[in-house]
């Protein structure tokens, strides 16, 4: 932000020479509240991008150019994970950032993707096709909402529910590997009930890795790096089914996950339950046995 300041903006005078005002931000420093006026620049143009990249989306789609559709929601994920990463790194994190950061979120991987796949596949089902796409592209919003109220109270090293970039991205691989596709009914339907299952898992409890304890700046072992590279190559061998497949692996690695543990949880109280049972027979065969 570029320059701090004393006066309570409802009381400077107005000698801007256009008719916008000057954002001011009270901050937390030590006891003190201090007011800063301005937005930073960098991470804010990374967020500018990520929202560019969604609303080109949106205009790409509804010209019947999928592919190209899917490929700018991809790279509306890539600047929209650089953003914070650069905002903490350059020690530029703001409340505006973190807003304008939501907002552009819900464009990019809310109503992008729920255009983008409606206007692929969706259309043809009619009120159901329009329906799964308002739905997911409300869960976005929830999810987004719900998030925002969450920071600072959820391990940061696990997100509550599919991420939104994560759905986009499995609505985005989904829509890259069928583009060249002929779309009939069958197909509509599965993108459908592939839509729903998005939108729910991004409002479900479930619990999903969200990658942020990787320390970026630190050393790691060579091995991990190699690693990297394979991944590249291979993501680079057929990129839309690659991803595709990266995306509904991780997506299902949640409820999977769910289902183990509750599968753990559950099975001492059967064993307990069928051992209680086993005792109670035992003690009925030996009161018949004495009763002959």
């Amino acid at each position: 932000m570029t320059d701090d300041i004393d006066k309570h903006p409802d009381n400077e005078t107005d000698d801007s020479l256009l008719p916008f005002d000057e954002h001011v931000e009270e901050v937390q420093v030590g006891d003190k509240k201090v007011r800063h006026k301005g937005v930073y620049l960098l991470p804010n143009l990374f967020t500018t991008t990520a929202l560019f990249s969604g609303f080109y989306a949106i205009i790409t789609a509804t010209q019947g150019k999928f592919e190209v559709a899917a490929i700018a929601i991809f790279v509306a994920m890539l600047f929209d994970g650089m953003d914070g990463r650069v905002a903490r790194l350059t020690n530029t994190s703001s409340a505006f950032g973190e807003q304008y950061d939501s907002l552009s979120d819900m464009v990019s991987f809310g109503l992008a993707p729920a255009l983008v796949i409606f206007n692929w596949a969706l259309a043809d089902l009619g009120k159901f096709g329009w329906a799964a796409a308002f739905g997911f592209a409300a869960c976005a919003a929830l999810r987004l909402a719900r998030f925002n109220t969450q920071i600072g109270k959820v391990d940061k090293g696990e997100f509550v529910g599919l991420a939104s970039p994560s759905a986009a991205a499995l609505i985005a691989a989904t829509v890259w590997s069928g583009s060249n596709i002929e779309m009939n009914l069958g197909l509509s339907i599965l993108a459908a009930l592939l839509t729903v299952i998005a939108a729910l898992l991004m409002v479900s409890n479930v619990r999903y890795s969200s990658f942020k304890n990787i320390d970026f700046k630190g050393r790691v072992p060579f091995v991990k790096m190699l690693a990297v590279v394979l991944i590249f190559v291979v993501v680079s061998i057929n990129p839309p089914n690659v991803l595709l497949a990266m995306a509904l692996l991780y997506a299902f690695s949640g409820p999977a996950l769910w289902v183990w543990q509750r599968k753990s949880m559950l099975a001492p109280k059967l064993n307990r339950s069928a051992d209680s049972s086993v005792g109670a027979e035992t003690v009925d065969e030996e009161a018949a046995k004495k009763s002959e």
